[in-house]
């Protein structure tokens, strides 16, 4: 696709409808970088006339929803800045005890039977059981929420339901939390907040912060495990330790991203992205994985060299993130 149309093509979406991928880094760099040109605003969107007015809207992409993945401007920043201090109070020594009993439990439940789906019965529950406890749910609702999101996640008949049981759960937390009840932990802060949103958009905010954080942490992992269990330099050496976990996960940023691609923004006029004419309105995705691997930032010798040598290609704490440096991503940019 890169060959055929360089760093932005055109792609049809499911119902024939027209969009954009950018395939090329900087150019990806230019469209999450600011909030102007390219927006969040899905309102914006010269396509709405042809979805029916009595269905869904496409996947992951809201008209309407109070949620800060669809704010935009100096609101969208206070609102980002409001989550970052939420999640930056987070003590990360006991975030950090509890995640490795979780991790023992889990691992614990499977070790002894010689075989298993560490996708199903590890990867996919832990994170969201995490993200749990950081915002403030009940341990014993840790099992349902997992449950809900992964079938939120698939998106298949189950979703609906799903939806329903996050949201319900977060209601009931917001509304213990204003009462005065429990800790000081991300869930008070946000509903506790001064400035002036609403129990609607915390509530959805709540949401996505647990759907999003669970999801490409538990695609990361899974990914991470299959490189670690497949790759010969790091089947090789597992036992002597050779190779670090957190090289894995460093290097399938790069070579596996968690995200591959991302429905992203709107058009607020009529620009040029990568030798392309983009018209006002018009969607334009995210295409991380083809991103991550522009030869116009990481030639095709870097494969070469990256087999002949047996080193990692990225080192630990280095992640291809464009619009910030390597390394220093907080949980709140997925906003």
């Amino acid at each position: 696709m890169r060959r055929e149309h360089g760093a932005v093509a055109p792609i049809v979406l499911e119902g024939g409808i027209p969009a954009w991928l950018v395939l090329g880094y900087r150019e990806l760099h230019q469209v999450t970088a600011g909030h102007v040109l390219f927006t969040r605003d899905s309102e914006l969107w010269n396509q709405w006339d042809r979805i029916p007015e009595d269905g869904p809207p496409p996947p992951l992409i809201g008209r309407g929803q109070p949620s800060i993945l669809y704010t935009t401007g100096e609101r969208h920043r206070v609102r980002a800045a409001m989550i970052s201090d939420a999640l930056e109070s987070v003590d990360p020594f006991e975030i950090r005890q509890h995640a490795e009993r979780l991790a023992d439990e889990l691992i614990d439940g499977f070790c002894s039977e010689g075989s298993a789906d560490v996708i199903a019965r590890y990867a996919m529950p832990f994170p969201v059981r995490v993200l749990a406890k950081i915002y403030g749910f009940p341990d014993e609702q840790g099992p349902g929420l997992a449950v809900a999101a992964i079938d939120l996640a698939d998106g298949g008949d189950l979703a609906q339901a799903a939806q329903v049981h996050l949201a319900e759960a977060t209601a009931a937390l917001m509304a213990e939390r204003k009462s005065g009840n429990g800790p000081r932990d991300v869930a008070a802060q946000l509903v506790g907040n001064t400035f002036g949103f609403t129990d609607e958009e915390i509530l959805h905010d709540l949401i996505v912060l647990v759907i999003a954080g669970h999801t490409l942490t538990a695609d990361w992992i899974g990914n991470s495990l299959r490189l670690m269990l497949t790759d010969e330099r790091f089947t090789m050496s597992l036992a002597g330790g050779l190779k670090s976990v957190s090289e894995a996960m460093n290097e399938v940023l790069w070579e596996d991203t968690p995200a591959q691609n991302g429905v992203g923004r709107w058009a607020s006029r009529d620009t040029i992205l990568g030798n392309r004419r983009i018209k006002a309105g018009d969607m334009v995705c995210l295409g991380i994985a083809a991103a991550n691997k522009d030869p116009q930032i990481r030639p095709r010798r870097h494969d070469a060299d990256r087999r002949q040598q047996r080193v990692p290609l990225v080192r630990a704490r280095r992640a291809p993130l464009p619009g910030r440096g390597a390394g220093d991503r907080h949980p709140s940019d997925i906003c």
